[in-house]
């Protein structure tokens, strides 16, 4: 008994250790594709300030960091941010930001707006923290794919979301599944245009279906008199998360 308590109490430390450990908590690949993608946008800025919402453990804040980039960590729970060369300022998206308008260059989400319950309260907020000619860039599940398509056709679910536990109010459920018309147009009525699409990768399963069903989209469209190209691109129907891009007018 006593060598089982010792080992414990020996234990324990280093659980903890490996809990404060600075590690991704999106999906595999995530930020491998994102980063470049940022990089790239920031290069139009000099000396750039950043906010990163949604920090999470600050392994993204860490890498913006390291390459000398002026960033600002900010979270819902910032007591779970363990990169230890800065502090995580708390921000509740269904509140106003604590930030002085027109104060930063770039506000990034990484996989932040399928968490938030008010999308118009958080670009209001954006729009206003950010400098003119600012930009807003997040990555968020692609709910247009066809993998997604198929699956909400026969589970009521898009992908990555799954029925919600009424229970849990921690803000780390899948509780919003917005498309890019709707994203376009909550830009566009607080003062932010949207200015670029991309992916992080195509999806195999989205790929599969892609041959099959494209003819018959494409059809359906026509007879409904529906604008294929806002919903139907290659790179909607095909991407496995959506990176958007808005620019402050």
């Amino acid at each position: 008994m006593y060598i089982w308590r010792s080992g414990r109490n020996l234990m324990k430390p280093l659980l903890e250790l490996m809990e404060k450990k600075v590690v991704p908590i999106t999906m595999p690949g995530i930020h491998e594709t994102f980063y470049p993608y940022l990089v790239k946008e920031l290069k139009a800025f000099d000396n750039p300030k950043i906010l990163e919402i949604g920090s999470g453990h600050g392994a993204f804040t860490q890498r913006l960091w390291e390459d000398g980039y002026d960033v600002t960590a900010s979270d819902l729970y910032p007591e779970n941010f363990f990169f230890d060369q800065l502090s995580c300022h708390k921000v509740d998206l269904r509140e106003d930001m604590p930030f002085d308008a027109a104060s930063f260059d770039m506000v990034i989400a990484v996989e932040v707006m399928e968490h938030v319950h008010d999308h118009e309260m958080f670009f209001r907020e954006c729009g206003r923290i950010l400098k003119k000619g600012g930009r807003l860039i997040f990555s968020t599940p692609n709910i247009l794919s066809l993998k997604s398509r198929i699956r909400f056709l026969f589970s009521g679910f898009f992908y990555t979301f799954k029925a919600l536990d009424h229970q849990r109010n921690d803000g780390l459920q899948h509780v919003s599944s917005l498309t890019i018309n709707q994203y376009e147009n909550l830009g566009l009525r607080n003062g932010l245009k949207l200015a670029d699409i991309s992916i992080d990768k195509l999806q195999n399963t989205s790929l599969i279906y892609f041959i099959p069903l494209y003819p018959v989209i494409r059809i359906y469209c026509l007879i409904k008199k529906i604008d294929s190209s806002i919903h139907n691109k290659r790179l909607h129907l095909l991407g496995r998360i959506l990176f958007m891009n808005f620019m402050k007018n």
